[in-house]
């Protein structure tokens, strides 16, 4: 049995992406179909295992401006990822030492355990397997009772299980009293709920309107005589300037951060590329600290030494003052993609069809560092005006 050290050191002596095969092992008749595969390992960019170890003092606490500048050189060694991200994802501070965080590891097991529980007291359908697509709750809290048209249930087969639908319906209404009536319904409302991607449509149409005008108003022109033609009235209508239904074609790199425009290998790179960038040493506290208390975290002076710790995009938001949420880098990558296409998107494109033709060309053919390396020049260009 190789241990992680050892497994590290066994693919580090190869150069390429040969190594890369068999920790990410693709069907032979499936090879013909994938996009080929850019990132490779470099040693004295990428971080190694050998790195990440030396990277901790003797009781556990990361130099996290040595791991953050070595990411954003050369993403992360496929034998630490997951210990890696742990970080990169703020599940842990990188202050802290090796007990706090075994110790933390229990607290969030018995905590993750409490919390199923008392999810299956709310909706018994939670563990089940199967998911809910339709809100089980309206605005003014009250349950929506026909099953078969708004709360849909399925199955992995996506095969109806309305009859759960009913269950969790009755089990609603006489939850435990260990659940507060309020947090029953801040589940329900939400249970059925994505991320919030219309906002960042917003925020990308805001920035191309800054940097690229002349696009942002073609694709306006067009979206709005999309609005005019198609019969699609009662919702195009209300959203006719709303700022965002020009940029929908967006909507699926943003969902799933261009998993679909990368090989699995480069989605996975530039996913921490993007999270080193935009890395923010509070983001444990933010996330780990009761709501009320990280609202009261009184953030500390700046200064250069402590700025080092930021990712490269987030650093710039720090020094500008930019707060918002929705302007995430992702946003940009989407911008910067955007920006290569620019004259043939002013050409040809007359109409969404189009555009999400002409953006469909990029998948396989995006190269993951480039890419954020433009996304933080469009950054910046967006900052300065």
């Amino acid at each position: 049995m190789v241990d992680l050290k050892g497994l590290a050191r066994l693919f580090m002596k190869k150069d390429g992406t040969s190594e890369l095969d068999v920790v990410y092992p693709i069907k032979s008749e499936c090879q013909a179909e994938m996009p080929k595969t850019r990132f490779k390992l470099r040693a004295g960019k990428t971080l190694s295992a050998r790195r990440w170890y030396t990277a901790f003092s003797q009781d556990g606490h990361l130099d996290i401006e040595k791991v953050l500048r070595r990411i954003q050189r050369g993403g992360v060694h496929p034998a630490i990822k997951g210990v890696v991200w742990e970080f990169l994802l703020g599940c842990f501070d990188p202050n802290s030492t090796f007990e706090d965080r075994i110790q933390l590891r229990e607290q969030r097991r018995h905590q993750y355990r409490t919390w199923k529980a008392e999810c299956q007291k709310m909706v018994p359908v939670i563990g089940s397997g199967r998911f809910i697509t339709a809100p089980i709750i309206n605005d003014d809290r009250r349950m929506i009772e026909d099953s078969s048209t708004d709360s849909n249930l399925q199955d992995d087969n996506g095969l109806m299980a309305t009859s759960l639908v009913d269950s969790s319906l009755d089990h609603g209404r006489h939850v435990s009293n260990a659940v507060s009536e309020k947090k029953v319904i801040q589940w329900k409302l939400n249970l059925h709920q994505i991320v919030g991607v219309q906002a960042q449509l917003s925020a990308l149409s805001q920035i191309i309107k800054v940097i690229d005008p002349k696009l942002h108003q073609h694709l306006e022109t067009e979206a709005n005589a999309v609005h005019i033609v198609l019969p699609l009235c009662t919702y195009t209508c209300t959203n006719i300037g709303s700022g965002w239904w020009e940029y929908l074609f967006a909507f699926r790199m943003l969902m799933v951060l261009f998993r679909r425009e990368f090989s699995f290998v480069d989605s996975l790179y530039l996913w921490e590329l993007m999270w080193a960038m935009e890395y923010n040493p509070n983001i444990f506290s933010l996330y780990e600290e009761p709501r009320d208390a990280a609202e009261n975290i009184v953030a500390p002076k700046m200064n250069e030494k402590l700025l080092k710790q930021y990712g490269k995009f987030e650093r710039k938001n720090i020094k500008t003052g930019r707060t918002d949420l929705h302007s995430a880098l992702a946003v940009f990558l989407v911008a910067s993609v955007l920006e290569t296409k620019n004259k043939r998107l002013l050409k040809e494109a007359k109409g969404l069809d189009d555009v999400v033709k002409i953006m469909s060309d990029i998948t396989g053919n995006l190269d993951a560092k480039k890419a954020c390396k433009e996304a933080l020049k469009i950054h910046k260009k967006y900052l300065s005006k």
